[in-house]
C-alpha cells in the first residue's frame, strides 16, 4: 500500500524522529505507540499528506484511498445526525443529484422520439447501474447500522449536530470514516470519546476490516484485541514487530536482554584482544600480530543495545485530612437538560475510602453526576457532602481550562499559594516537565502533555476525595500505569468516570452502571461488571428464545421439564437463604468485635483481634458478591 523510507522531521532545529522506514500492506492492523510528544500524531498527518517532512520519501500505491481521524475536528453545522452521516457517501449523493435532475427533465419533456430524449434515457440507465454498484440502495441502512454501533439511538438521528457535545460529533466523524470504505484507516486515539459498549462494537468492526489500519491508542486492551503489529516511536527511532501490544512488550524485552548479553560477551572479547595487543606491542617479533589485531578491532561492528526511554511520572496523591464516614449522600436527585432527563430520583450513598467506577453509554448521566457532586451544576433533589470532605476534581476536558498562551510554569504559579509555591519545580519535574519544558506555552503541548500538566496542577489543592472524569484521555500507556498505581495507593475516596477497561481492572471495588435514567450497583471491579453484563445479555437472548419456543409448543408442555425447572429454582432460593444467613451471622460477629475494640485499651489489643476482624470483613465482602450473583440468577430464571 505504501512504503516510507528514511523519514526525518524536525521542529525548531530539534529532531522529532530521524531516518525512520516502514511498509504498510493490506491486512496490517498497526498500533502506533510511544510517549506523549514522541511524534505519533505527526506521523499520521505525514502519511495522510496533511503535513510535510524534512527528508525521506513515501511511495503510495496508485489510487490508494486514505481515511484520517484526527484528535481535533472542524465541524460544519446545520445538518441532522443522519444528514451529516450521509455526507460520507460523496459519489452516491452526486449520482442521486444527477438522477433527480434527469427524472425531472424527463417528466417535463414531451419529445419522446427525439435523440435528446433517448440520450436522457440512456444516461438514466447508466447512472442507475452505477448507483447500484456503489451501494446506493443500501447506504442508508449501512449508515444507521454504524451509527447505532457507535452508541447513537434512532431518536438521535433527527437531532441537529450543533446540539451535540464534542464527543458525539467525533463519533459522527468516525462513523463517516467507516462508511467510506477506505483502503487505509489512520486513527488518532479513536476510543477517547467511546463508551465500553461502543468500543467492543468498534473492535469487532476493525477485526473484519480488510484494508490496512494504523492507529494511535493508549488503550492497551483495545490494542491487544485489534492489532497484529506494533510500531513504537522511541527516542527518535522506530521498533517494528508483527505482534500486538502485550506480545510486543515481551518480545522487545527478550531482544534487549539478548542484546545486553551479546554486548557483554563482545566487551569481554574486546578486552582480551586489547590485552593481547598491549602484550604483543612490547615484542618486535609480535608487532605485526599486534597490528593485525588492531585492524580487526577497527573493523568490528560494535553491538548496540536499543535505547530505552524509562522516564515516567512520579505521582502521589496525599490525603489532606480524614473525612467523616459519609462522603456523599443523595436523595431523589434528578437532572434535566431541557426535555432531556438525564438523572431521575437517584438515591446514592458513598462512604469513606470507597473506590467507585461510573460506567455506561455516553449521555446517561455519568459526567453529569460527577459535576453535581463537585457543585459545578445545579440539580433537583437532595445532595449532602459529608463532614471534612475536600474534593479534588479532574474534568473530562480539564486541559481546556489551561490558558493556551501561558507557559507551563506560569500555569502552576497562578494556581500555587504561599505554602506550596517553592515546590512548583519539583512537582513539574515529577510530571516530566524539565527545565526546557517549563518555558513552553500550553498551545504547543501535545494532548497527553496537557493532561499531565492538569494532573500536576491538581496537587496544589488539598483533597481527600478524588472525582475524575476520563483522566486517561491522551495519556500514554506508561503514564496511565503510573496514574493507576497512584490512585490504587490513594488512601482517600475515589470516584472515576472511565471507559478504559484495562485502567479500571483492579482499581475500583464497585461499579455503578448508568442506563435509562437509573443506576445499578455491581460489587466488584470492571471484569466482574463485564462478566455479569455479558451473562445478562445472554440470558435476555435465552428468554426470547424460550418465549418463541413456548408459543410454538404451548400445547406440548412437558410436565417433567416444568418440575425439573421448579426444582432448580428452589435450589437457587435455598442457596440464597444460606448466603443471607451467613451474612447476618458475620455482621453480628463484626459488630461484637467493633464493641470489643471500642471498650478496650488500644495498647492491650493484640494482632489476633485485628486479623480476625479483617478476615470476617473479607468473608462478608465475598458473601455479598455471592448474594448478588445468586439474586441475578433468580431474577433471570
Amino acid at each position: 500500500m505504501l512504503n516510507a523510507y528514511n523519514i526525518t522531521v524536525s521542529f525548531s532545529g530539534e529532531e522529532l524522529f530521524s531516518n525512520i522506514s516502514f511498509r504498510l500492506d493490506a491486512g496490517d492492523r498497526v498500533g502506533l505507540i510511544g510517549k506523549n510528544g514522541a511524534g505519533k500524531s505527526t506521523l499520521l498527518k505525514i502519511i495522510s499528506k496533511q503535513q510535510s517532512y524534512n527528508s525521506g520519501s513515501i511511495a503510495y500505491e496508485k489510487e490508494l484511498s486514505i481515511g484520517y481521524l484526527r484528535q481535533d475536528i472542524d465541524f460544519k453545522f446545520g445538518n441532522t445526525v443522519l444528514e451529516e452521516a450521509y455526507t460520507a457517501y460523496v459519489l452516491i449523493k452526486e449520482i442521486e443529484r444527477k438522477l433527480e435532475a434527469i427524472n425531472k427533465e424527463l417528466a417535463e419533456r414531451t419529445d419522446y422520439e427525439s435523440d435528446y430524449y433517448h440520450n436522457l434515457i440512456h444516461d438514466l440507465t447508466d447512472y442507475q447501474h452505477q448507483y447500484e454498484i456503489e451501494g446506493g440502495y443500501s447506504y442508508e441502512g449501512e449508515a444507521e447500522k454504524i451509527l447505532l454501533g457507535l452508541g447513537f439511538k434512532r431518536e438521535d438521528f433527527g437531532k441537529q449536530t450543533e446540539a451535540l457535545s464534542g464527543g458525539w460529533r467525533m463519533r459522527i466523524e468516525l462513523a463517516k470514516l467507516l462508511m467510506q470504505h477506505h483502503d487505509l484507516l489512520l486513527l488518532d486515539e479513536p476510543t477517547n470519546h467511546l463508551d465500553i459498549e461502543s468500543i467492543i462494537w468498534f473492535e469487532q468492526f476493525l477485526r473484519t476490516f480488510t484494508g490496512a489500519i494504523m492507529m494511535v491508542s493508549h488503550d492497551k486492551m483495545f490494542l491487544d484485541n485489534v492489532t497484529n503489529r506494533t510500531i513504537e516511536i522511541s527516542l527518535g527511532k522506530v521498533y517494528d514487530y508483527k505482534k500486538n501490544y502485550s506480545e510486543f512488550l515481551v518480545l522487545r524485552n527478550e531482544i534487549r536482554t539478548q542484546q545486553l548479553q551479546a554486548q557483554k560477551n563482545q566487551s569481554k572479547s574486546i578486552e582480551q584482544t586489547e590485552k593481547l595487543i598491549n602484550k604483543f606491542r612490547a615484542k618486535a617479533s609480535k608487532a605485526s600480530m599486534a597490528q593485525s589485531l588492531i585492524k580487526k578491532l577497527d573493523k568490528l561492528e560494535r553491538i548496540e543495545v536499543d535505547a530505552e526511554d524509562n522516564a515516567v511520572m512520579r505521582i502521589k496523591f496525599p490525603l489532606s485530612k480524614q473525612p467523616g464516614k459519609i462522603i456523599v449522600e443523595t436523595e431523589n436527585l434528578s437532572k434535566s437538560y431541557g426535555d432531556n432527563k438525564v438523572l431521575s430520583n437517584l438515591d446514592l450513598l458513598i462512604e469513606r475510602n470507597s473506590k467507585i467506577a461510573f460506567v455506561g453509554q455516553n449521555g446517561q448521566g455519568k459526567s453529569t453526576l460527577a459535576k453535581i457532586i463537585v457543585k459545578e451544576i445545579s440539580h433537583e433533589g437532595s445532595l449532602k457532602i459529608g463532614h471534612n470532605v475536600e474534593i479534588g476534581y479532574f474534568a473530562q476536558n480539564q486541559s481546556d481550562y489551561l490558558d493556551a498562551n501561558k507557559t507551563v510554569l506560569q500555569i502552576m504559579e497562578d494556581a500555587a499559594n504561599d505554602t506550596n509555591r517553592i515546590k512548583i519545580r519539583d512537582y513539574l519535574g515529577a510530571f516530566l516537565f524539565g527545565d526546557e519544558a517549563i518555558d513552553k506555552k500550553v498551545k504547543v503541548l501535545s494532548g497527553g502533555e496537557r493532561n499531565r500538566l492538569a494532573l500536576c496542577k491538581m496537587l496544589l489543592t488539598p483533597f481527600n476525595v478524588l472525582v475524575m472524569d476520563e483522566p486517561t484521555n491522551h495519556l500514554d500507556i506508561a503514564s496511565k500505569n503510573v496514574l493507576k498505581q497512584a490512585l490504587t495507593n490513594f488512601e482517600g475516596t475515589l470516584i472515576i468516570v472511565s471507559h478504559d477497561r484495562d485502567f479500571l481492572q483492579g482499581l475500583t471495588k464497585t461499579v455503578f452502571e448508568f442506563k435509562n435514567n437509573k443506576t445499578r450497583e455491581y460489587l466488584g471491579d470492571i471484569d466482574y461488571y463485564l462478566e455479569q453484563h455479558n451473562l445478562e445479555d445472554f440470558r435476555a437472548l435465552e428468554k426470547k428464545d424460550v418465549i418463541k419456543v413456548s408459543k410454538q409448543k404451548s400445547n406440548q408442555t412437558d410436565y417433567k421439564d416444568v418440575k425439573l425447572r421448579d426444582k432448580e429454582l428452589n435450589k437457587l432460593k435455598n442457596n440464597l437463604s444460606l448466603i443471607e444467613k451467613n451474612i447476618n451471622n458475620l455482621e453480628k460477629e463484626i459488630k461484637v468485635l467493633d464493641l470489643k475494640v471500642l471498650d478496650s485499651d488500644f495498647n492491650a489489643l493484640n494482632n489476633d483481634i485485628f486479623k480476625e476482624y479483617q478476615d470476617k470483613k473479607t468473608a462478608l465482602d465475598k458473601f455479598m458478591i455471592d448474594w448478588e450473583k445468586s439474586q441475578i440468577k433468580i431474577d433471570n430464571f
